[in-house]
């Protein structure tokens, strides 16, 4: 497809998500600009709008997907909408970006996926961990074998319940008809999909999830392991009932060992007979700058995007595995 400059891009579902994280690269990425916003809420949208100095707002996605003057579109609303708003910017035949995760299950995340697939249109998924600095240097230690052979990955997530999880509050992100795997699904899947980025594609997934707090539908204990297609193996621990928050990563090799965290911004270090190196790599102010560079990127011929349609589906599928949902 050939595109002109600028794209002028929309987005659908103006939260939190995009006040700061999100929102911003959109209009300030050169060859971009974020022409029109939609969120159901007329006042939120309009107070939106006027604070990120956006010309056009609306209630009704369809006037924002149907619009001639948008070009393509980001959906950032809660997982449970992606493939409601996905398949119509797929027939409207524009680029999309979807939030992660793709959909609440595999299934809905290959609907997803066909739909732009058939069109041959441009489908990313706002994994952005693969455009960070901080695990690009990781993938370059790996690609250079600064660890020899990988032989293993653990990830150790946990956290404590939140004051709103011990109210009895509504989120969505602990509803099992939208997150079936609670924190899971919006924290976990950020870490499976940069371990796919990192490591290569999963053959093999399984685990146990369950409810062990009883303070919401969704699962908030999930232990998994995997193999990747290259035989290294993965082992996964998340529970958000914990005593404390822990978040590490350890890749072992057989000449050392890299460790790092995958949501906080710790340090990242490097050990082997050579070298003990820890570096700290923050993260840029608007943490999915170099994920929209790359969809600019993409759309322009200039490089392939690293977090498409077709990965975002694999992490689907991994974690859908590590769910028991599918076998």
């Amino acid at each position: 497809m050939q595109f002109k400059k600028p794209i002028r891009w929309g987005i659908i579902g103006c939260g939190n998500v995009t006040e700061l994280k999100s929102g911003p690269p959109y209009q300030l990425t050169p060859d971009f600009e974020l022409k029109m916003v939609m969120r159901r809420n007329k006042a939120k949208v309009k107070d939106y709008a006027l604070r990120h100095q956006v010309p056009y707002y609306t209630t009704d996605a369809d006037e924002l997907i149907n619009n001639p003057e948008i070009d393509a579109i980001y959906i950032a609303t809660p997982p449970d909408t992606h493939k409601f708003y996905a398949l119509k910017v797929a027939q409207a035949k524009k680029p999309c970006c979807v939030e992660k995760p793709m959909a609440p299950c595999y299934k809905d995340s290959l609907a997803i996926y066909e739909a732009f697939k058939s069109q041959n249109i441009p489908l990313f998924i706002a994994y952005y961990r693969r455009s960070l600095p901080r695990f690009l240097k990781i993938k370059e230690w790996l690609d250079d074998h600064k660890i020899g052979e990988v032989r293993h990955l653990s990830w150790l997530k946990t956290r404590t319940a939140s004051p709103i999880d011990l109210s009895g509050t509504y989120h969505w992100r602990t509803d099992s008809a939208i997150a079936p795997g609670g924190y899971f699904d919006d924290l976990a899947s950020h870490g499976l999909d940069l371990f796919c980025f990192l490591l290569g594609e999963v053959k093999e997934a399984t685990g146990i999830a369950t409810n062990q707090l009883g303070l919401y539908s969704a699962n908030d204990a999930i232990t998994g392991s995997w193999m990747h297609k290259n035989g290294i193996i993965g082992t996964g621990t998340w529970n958000f009932g914990s005593h404390e928050p822990k978040d590490e990563v350890v890749i072992t090799g057989d000449k050392g060992e890299i460790t790092f965290s995958v949501l906080d911004e710790a340090p990242v270090t490097l050990v082997n007979k050579n070298e003990r190196l820890m570096l700290t790599i923050p993260h840029p102010k608007h943490v999915q700058e170099f994920h929209v560079l790359n969809i600019k990127k993409h759309l322009f011929g200039e490089a392939v995007h690293p977090s498409t349609g077709e990965s975002g589906l694999h992490t689907s599928w991994v974690m859908d595995k590590i769910l028991g949902v599918i076998n």
